[in-house]
């Protein structure tokens, strides 16, 4: 039996040499966490329509200069992951050159049905890492949104210091740009029974 064999991290830029190279086929579904090349989690029904839906909803209460992109990648330092939400500043042809960076971002959001543990200690730490602000996990299983914020930036152990909760019934308040837009009926952005197993 032959041991692990060894791997190697790639560098943002040298993922982008992949892509530009046509490494990927077009039904391929990767992206960079921590310099690994990962692949994406499948998607069922129930993750696609609330990514539709939480789309539409959050779409309602953007300010002027803002927009959300789906699925759709953001640059770190060294990932660029590809969250199910994104609300970043400025419009879309701001971003024909390069991806959005924290800097450009008010939230991050990912939908999670069977994903919320790696969303949680994946993703959240990738996150606090890179420094973006808010960082919420729609949880279709447990029904809630969890809301983090206050990221640690770079750390031994990155991490969002804040987290809170927010169940059906509740709203989740919608902070753009460092000031309060909307509070959000949980109710709005997810089903309102809990995903089957």
């Amino acid at each position: 039996m032959l041991g692990a064999r060894p791997v190697r991290k790639f560098t943002v830029d040298e993922y982008h040499r992949l892509i530009a190279d046509g490494f990927f086929t077009r039904d391929d579904h990767y992206e960079l966490l921590d310099g690994y090349i990962v692949q994406k989690m499948p998607r069922d029904p129930i993750h696609d329509a609330c990514v539709a839906l939480a789309r539409r909803i959050l779409d309602e209460h953007l300010p002027p200069g803002w927009h959300i992109r789906v699925q759709s990648a953001v640059t770190t330092a060294e990932s660029e992951p590809e969250p199910d939400l994104a609300l970043v500043r400025g419009t879309e042809t701001d971003y024909m050159a390069r991806h959005p960076a924290p800097a450009d971002s008010a939230l991050i959001a990912e939908i999670a049905n069977t994903s919320a543990g790696d969303d949680r200690t994946t993703k959240g730490p990738l996150y606090a890492r890179a420094g973006f602000v808010a960082y919420w996990i729609l949880n279709i299983r447990d029904l809630r949104i969890e809301a983090y914020s206050d990221p640690s930036g770079p750390d031994p152990a990155p991490a969002y210091r804040r987290r809170e909760d927010y169940v059906i019934g509740r709203s989740v308040p919608l902070n753009v740009g460092g000031a309060a837009v909307a509070p959000v009926p949980v109710a709005d952005l997810l089903p309102t029974q809990p995903a089957r197993p």
